[in-house]
């Protein structure tokens, strides 16, 4: 990790607008015109670097946000597009066709589980899905047919944390591609770093940070990208899951200071958790030394941006986890609401919500229990002012008892 900050690479970049603008200028512009036809003719043939063709394929803006991008993952280039799912989905279709094989973690967001479980099958693609916390399992699972192995760095909603270097390892030795969505630990985790091929995020979580933005991206090698964008072939052209230049800029603007929220929200949920496992509640956070992958995630991460701003509580029950989260509701604590890298503490029951596409028999085989409640947690000022008041809401209703 030496010599490397995300946040620095991201820093170093820098636009002039069209009028001299302190911020790039928005190409706000669906096609593009041109000076011959022999010029587009080869830019359509992808021979003119510099010229545009049409939204779908790029824009400057989109071209813009993809450098910032690439340069905080360290992969030689990227491709956004209009949602998380419209960078996991596309990816995935470009490494694999009929016959092909993915093993995936168990444990990863409802959506994707669902394109993997429900969609990809009718696409003729199969795939496993094992603790990626075990690599003798993970690399048991692997085929003749397999292509891909598929994580999240911290999976979503249990928290477990992969391995990228020991499954980068596996995927090398058996010509696989490891894609990584890296959603949850942006900074605190570089995983093109460790090993990963492929680096996927939800923009529309902590780096646009203001939950006003659906947006995804793919970082990856030239070629790989290229081949998305291809006009004959390439998934990301033919699917068209394409981010609107306007909402490209948006997103470029709030990654500046991710840096700053990033170490924020990673110091108020270290913090919450501490207490809330020192009162005896059932407390997953990876900054936890009670957490099981805690040693090896702290050879991943960027020290300086911690252990980011995911925790989990598990409150025994669905009832009382929803009537703990109305009553924080009420109490301007946050808000009961899925996603997560706002501002505000965000909280929700994912065996109902984010992975309620998981059936429930494999919600309890992977340990998700009714009574979990996922957060994001916020950036208080005064967290231990939110400590006092969430814990005030746990013993009014008998969560906490003293």
């Amino acid at each position: 990790m030496k010599n490397f900050n995300p946040a620095d690479n991201i820093q170093d970049l820098q636009y002039f607008g069209e009028f001299g603008g302190v911020n790039p200028s928005i190409s706000d512009s669906s096609t593009y015109t041109f000076l011959s036809a022999k010029t587009m003719f080869d830019t359509f043939e992808g021979n003119m670097e510099g010229c545009y063709l049409y939204s779908r394929h790029s824009s400057p803006s989109n071209l813009y946000l993809d450098k910032a991008l690439a340069a905080m993952e360290g992969t030689e280039t990227a491709n956004v597009s209009a949602s998380g799912m419209g960078a996991i989905t596309p990816t995935l279709l470009q490494l694999c066709g009929t016959g092909d094989h993915i093993v995936s973690s168990r444990t990863i967001y409802g959506g994707t589980y669902a394109f993997l479980k429900n969609f990809t099958p009718r696409l003729g693609i199969k795939t496993t899905f094992v603790d990626i916390t075990k690599l003798a399992v993970v690399e048991a699972a692997i085929t003749a047919e397999t292509k891909v192995l598929y994580c999240e760095t911290v999976s979503n909603p249990l928290l477990e944390v992969a391995d990228i270097e020991g499954l980068s390892k596996i995927a090398k030795r058996h010509n696989l591609t490891l894609v990584v969505d890296n959603t949850f630990s942006p900074l605190s985790v570089s995983p093109a770093r460790l090993g990963a091929d492929i680096v996927i995020h939800s923009l529309t979580k902590y780096i646009n940070g203001s939950s006003d933005t659906v947006g995804g991206v793919t970082c990856a090698s030239r070629e790989f990208i290229d081949s998305l964008k291809n006009v004959n072939s390439g998934a990301s052209m033919l699917l068209g899951p394409t981010m609107d230049s306007l909402r490209s800029a948006s997103v470029m603007k709030n990654l500046h200071t991710l840096h700053i929220r990033m170490k924020q929200h990673s110091h108020n949920a270290m913090y919450l958790a501490q207490r809330f496992e020192k009162d005896g509640l059932k407390t997953v956070y990876p900054g936890l030394e009670s957490h099981p992958s805690h040693e090896i995630y702290k050879t991943m991460i960027n020290p300086e941006y911690g252990f980011g701003g995911m925790m989990t509580l598990d409150v025994g029950t669905l009832a009382k986890a929803n009537e703990l989260m109305e009553l924080m509701q009420a109490k301007n604590l946050g808000y009961l609401a899925v996603s997560l890298g706002f501002y505000k503490t965000l909280f929700s029951a994912p065996g109902t919500s984010t992975s309620s596409e998981i059936p429930l028999e494999e919600q309890t085989e992977m340990g998700l229990t009714d009574g979990l409640i996922r957060f994001s947690i916020g950036l208080d000022n005064d967290i231990e002012r939110t400590y006092q008041m969430m814990r005030a809401c746990m013993m009014e209703l008998n969560i906490l008892l003293s």
